[in-house]
């Protein structure tokens, strides 16, 4: 090899050098010293200026997604911490089942905050430790980017809320009054949980203050239904007594007030919504030398007293069985009560804060009629 040669070699070795030591991408290509942030702090992403999340897998893909949920982490810490302000709310919301399609949860409200906000995030830096194989991912948001999206969405929400309220308390019926009432609880829980996210945000801990709160305003709902909105019950047939307290209890819980008196009982507080329904049980043999089996049947109609509008029906039926009749029958009661009460509650309260539209037209009836032929309501 020429001199020339020779000394071209060198020099493109002290490059290669040279980019090993001082090119930040050189982490991956084998240096022992880890970045700084892995620790959770950077002179590069300060964290006056960013809020940061460090997420470590096996793998580059799995360390940028513990990364991001670093960083969700710290918004959901302090959605959880605000939820104390709607409790009274929640407990609203769940009375008659956490499962149902309508119900607000924490978890939806903390789901639906923070996904919001770590739109913004990115992954910022990344390195690998070539001894043990393990990936890691800085994550992060510029704090001033997000707060300013965030106070906007706040304005946005704030609007929303004033013109619920304002709806409701001018509205020219009950109904109305109701369902913008709680359209106004529910955005104001979002509302609350935006501003959680800001106070994560801003260095001073501080949010921006709301003109209503959740525990008032569910306040304002709860009393105007127990003075305002009444509803009768009406029920016939075996067991009616017992089905009928069922039915009741099961509206309570929800929230909405109950009477046994008829719909015109009572002139200075008619009941804006009738329930009426008829029960039925009968044993049934069936080729089964062990078992005896009781069959029952439920039919309910919801009715708009002013407008003589049917809203909701529900019709369900069933077949239980136990070593004897009486076990039997006991337990068709009890299925019957838990069935008729929980698909009531469930229909009227859609109805009432406006979930879903009255029906188009009655389902069929679950009663057969004394002939055993298909019953008709």
């Amino acid at each position: 090899m020429t001199t020339a040669r020779r000394m071209r070699s060198d020099l493109m070795g002290c490059c290669v050098i040279l980019c090993l030591v001082t090119a930040p991408g050189c982490s991956w290509f084998g240096t022992s010293s880890p970045p700084v942030w892995i620790d959770g702090s950077s002179k590069e992403y300060p964290t006056e200026q960013y809020l940061v999340g460090v997420g470590r897998a096996d793998n580059a893909t799995s360390a940028s997604e513990n990364a991001y949920a670093a960083v969700a982490k710290i918004f959901k810490a302090e959605v959880s911490a605000q939820s104390r302000d709607w409790e009274s709310f929640l407990l609203v919301e769940n009375r008659a089942g956490a499962k149902s399609e309508r119900r607000l949860t924490l978890d939806h409200v903390t789901k639906v905050s923070t996904d919001k906000v770590i739109e913004n995030v990115r992954v910022l830096d990344r390195w690998m430790d070539r001894a043990s194989g393990t990936h890691y991912a800085l994550a992060g948001m510029p704090r001033a980017q997000a707060m300013a999206a965030m106070q906007e969405r706040l304005a946005e929400l704030d609007r929303t809320v004033e013109t619920q309220v304002q709806e409701a308390r001018q509205a020219p019926n009950k109904l109305n009054r109701i369902r913008n009432l709680r359209r106004a609880i529910k955005t104001l829980v979002l509302r609350d949980a935006t501003n959680a996210d800001l106070r994560v945000l801003r260095n001073s801990g501080q949010g921006n203050p709301a003109a209503y709160r959740v525990p008032e305003l569910t306040t304002e709902l709860e009393q105007f239904l127990t003075g305002n909105f009444v509803i009768s019950v009406d029920v016939t047939g075996e067991q009616q007594e017992a089905v009928r307290r069922a039915v009741m209890e099961g509206l309570l819980r929800e929230g909405l007030p109950v009477t046994t008196r008829g719909a015109g009982d009572d002139p200075d507080r008619p009941a804006e919504l009738s329930v009426t329904g008829t029960v039925r049980l009968w044993k049934v043999e069936l080729a089964d030398p062990q078992f005896k089996y009781v069959r029952w049947c439920s039919d309910f109609v919801i009715v708009e007293n002013e407008s003589q509008r049917v809203v909701g029906a529900v019709s369900r039926a069933g077949k239980e069985g136990h070593l004897t009749h009486a076990e039997a029958t006991a337990k068709a009661i009890r299925v019957m009560q838990q069935e008729v009460t929980a698909n009531l509650s469930k229909t009227l309260a859609d109805y009432i804060y406006g979930d879903s539209d009255p029906p188009a037209a009655t389902p069929p009836a679950a009663c057969p009629r004394s002939d055993g032929s298909p019953g008709a309501r």
